[in-house]
C-alpha cells in the first residue's frame, strides 16, 4: 500500500528534485546543522552526483525508523569529526535506513523565510515499516521525523534539509496521507498567560512542580474487566476515595495497548459487587467504575497492566487539600468575576476593599 506525505519546511535554500534537477543557494560554511558541509557543497559541485534521501522517523515512545529512496539500505556509521555532521546525525549514526520500506521523494521545495513549504512524498504501510495499526494507535502521533539528502556513494556527506514531526494521519483506499510539519510550526501557538481562576497547568508538569510519584497518587494494578476500551471495572481500588482518580492519567504499561494513556472522565462506586471464579455477584456489594474520556486505540484487555494517576479538577481548594501544592497553583482563584463590573457600594457589609478570603 503506498502513501502520500506533505511537509512543510524552515531551512535556507531552494531545491526542485524530481526530475533531477537541482539548484541550490550557496550557503555559508558558518552556517548552523540546517547547512552543507564543505564536502557535501564540493560533491554538488563536481557536476557528478550520487544522491538519495534518507528519512528517519522517531515516535514519542522511542522506536526509530529509518527509510531511503536509494535501492538497498544505508548506515550513516561512526560520526565524523565535522561539528555539523556530529550535530545532525545524532542517535542516527547506527540506524539502517532501509530500502523499499518506507518514504520515496516526489518533489521537494524550499525557501527562506519563515514560511511553511511544501513537499511531497510517496510511502508503504508494511508490518516491516509504518504499518496501519500503529496508525490507528496514534503511535505515530507527532513523530520527530527528518530528512537528508545524501550522497550514497559516501554517506558521510549529507545534508539536513527538513526537521520537524507528523502533523494529520489519513487513511482511505489502502493509503495513507501524513502532514509534516517544520519546527516554525511552533511559531503559529499562542503563547503567554491566561487569566482566570482554574489551574492553567498539567498536574505534575514543571509550572505544577508536584511529584506524581509520591505515595497514594498512583497505582500500579492489572486490569480487571474492560469493556470497548473505555470503561474499566475493579472490584475494589482500596486506599483511593471515590474520584481520586476523576480528571487523571491511565497508562497501559503491557500489552497491545502499551504506551498509549488517556483521561479518566468519571470514578465511581456502583452497587452491586463483582462475580470471581466460583462465586457468584453479590447485588448487595458494590465495584469500582472507571470510564475514560475516549475509548484507547489499541485493544486493553483483562490482565494488562496498568497505572492509574490521581485526577485534579483545577481548582485552588483542590490543590490545597488533595496536593498541599498552593505554592505552585498557576490560576488565579480571587480574579473578579464578570458581574464585579456592576458591583455598587452598599451601606450593609464590608466595603473596606480588603483580602476576599
Amino acid at each position: 500500500m503506498t502513501g502520500h506525505v506533505q511537509t512543510g519546511s524552515e531551512q535556507t535554500g531552494t531545491e526542485q528534485i524530481g526530475t533531477e534537477q537541482i539548484g541550490i543557494v550557496q550557503t555559508p560554511p558558518e552556517m548552523s546543522n540546517s547547512g552543507m558541509s564543505a564536502a557535501f557543497r564540493a560533491h554538488l559541485a563536481s557536476g557528478q552526483t550520487t544522491l538519495c534521501r534518507c528519512w528517519a522517523v522517531r515516535r514519542q515512545d522511542g522506536e526509530t525508523y529509518g527509510f531511503t529512496d536509494h535501492d538497498r539500505d544505508l548506515v550513516f556509521g561512526p560520526k565524523g569529526q565535522d561539528p555539523t555532521e556530529v550535530a545532525e546525525a545524532a542517535g542516527f549514526d547506527a540506524l539502517v535506513f532501509q530500502a523499499g520500506t518506507g518514504l520515496t521523494a516526489r518533489n521537494l521545495e524550499q525557501a527562506t523565510g519563515l514560511a511553511v513549504d511544501n513537499s511531497e512524498a510517496f510511502g508503504a504501510l508494511s508490518a516491516a515499516a509504518i504499518n496501519e495499526a500503529d496508525i490507528e494507535a496514534g503511535r505515530f502521533d507527532r513523530a520527530e521525523v527528518f530528512c537528508w539528502l545524501v550522497n550514497w556513494a559516501d554517506v558521510s556527506q549529507r545534508w539536513l534539509q527538513f526537521r520537524g514531526h507528523f502533523g494529520q494521519i489519513r487513511r482511505a483506499g489502502g493509503a495513507f496521507d501524513a502532514e509534516l510539519r517544520g519546527l516554525t510550526e511552533v511559531l503559529n501557538q499562542p503563547m503567554g498567560r491566561i487569566y482566570q481562576k482554574p489551574c492553567a497547568a498539567v498536574l505534575g508538569d514543571r509550572a505544577c512542580g508536584f511529584d506524581l510519584t509520591t505515595p497514594g497518587y498512583s497505582l500500579e494494578r492489572v486490569a480487571e474487566q474492560v469493556e470497548a476500551g473505555q470503561y474499566l471495572t475493579f472490584a475494589a481500588l482500596a486506599g483511593f476515595e471515590p474520584g481520586w482518580f476523576t480528571g487523571g492519567r491511565l497508562s497501559v504499561l503491557e500489552g497491545p495497548a502499551a504506551g498509549l494513556w488517556s483521561w479518566v472522565k468519571r470514578d465511581e462506586i456502583r452497587a452491586g459487587g463483582l462475580a470471581s471464579a466460583g462465586q457468584a455477584a453479590d447485588p448487595s456489594g458494590s465495584h469500582r467504575h472507571l470510564t475514560l474520556w475516549e475509548p484507547l486505540r489499541a485493544a486493553l484487555r483483562s490482565g494488562d497492566l496498568i497505572r492509574l494517576e490521581a485526577g485534579c479538577d483545577k481548582r485552588f481548594a483542590t490543590c490545597r487539600l488533595k496536593f498541599d501544592n498552593t505554592v505552585n497553583y498557576q490560576g488565579f482563584p480571587d480574579i473578579p468575576g464578570e458581574d464585579w463590573v456592576m458591583s455598587v457600594p452598599r451601606q450593609s457589609g464590608s466595603n473596606r476593599g480588603g483580602s476576599r478570603r
